[in-house]
């Protein structure tokens, strides 16, 4: 494997690993007395300011219950599969409840990913929170999404955004059961915020939007 094709790697690979920390609803202090892995290590690597020895891989995998392959996002798409079915395996899935697209690959700085909730019955209890350093900005594509954040309690329908510290407690569910949630998420490890370049809109209204701070 080229050095480049290295680093997108193991840059992937930290916003997997807080997919399935999140997913578990486990803090970092919790991994870090099942792993002997420092919390401040764990932050490091989720955030993409370091690249995980093999070692701490080989932990943490075990930890997660999930292959190195599904870590590296390294499972083979047959050759013969329609473009949209191509385009469909590329997301991450950890257990049946959750599915991440990376949309950028680069270690540090802002990152993307595209992020989807399956249909559910009936909506779940109230989302279990985390928390970290950072700073997010959330989007919701398609469906009702429910964003626990703090003590508030935030149904996002699509075109609804919401920004937040990530510090502050958060978790996120599946609110509707009309089918599945598909959300874009910017997040920025050191805390950076997005700039809005153009004016408000006169009056300043946003309508029914929601957003978080």
């Amino acid at each position: 494997m080229a050095g480049d094709d290295v680093a997108r790697t193991l840059a992937a690979m930290g916003a997997r690993l807080r997919v399935l920390r999140e997913r578990r609803g486990v803090t970092l202090a919790d991994v870090s007395g099942a792993t002997g892995i420092s919390p401040s290590t764990l932050s490091r690597i989720e955030t993409g300011r370091r690249k995980p020895t093999l070692e701490v891989v080989l932990q943490l995998a075990k930890e997660y219950g999930v292959s190195l392959d599904e870590l590296a996002g390294a499972a083979p798409v047959a050759p013969t599969a329609p473009a949209t079915e191509r385009r469909t395996s590329a997301l991450q899935r950890f257990g049946d409840d959750k599915a991440v697209l990376p949309l950028t690959r680069y270690v540090g700085g802002l990152h993307a990913h595209k992020h989807v909730l399956p249909a559910v019955e009936e909506p779940p209890g109230r989302p279990r929170q985390v928390s970290h350093e950072g700073y997010e900005w959330l989007c919701v594509l398609y469906g009702r999404l429910w964003l626990a954040l703090g003590y508030q309690d935030l149904v996002l329908a699509a075109g609804d955004v919401a920004e937040f510290d990530t510090r502050v407690p958060h978790g996120v569910a599946n609110a509707g059961s009309d089918g599945p949630v598909e959300y874009l998420i910017m997040f920025g490890p050191q805390g950076e915020r997005l700039r809005p370049r153009t004016a408000p809109a006169p009056g300043g209204g946003t309508g029914d939007r929601k957003a978080a701070e």
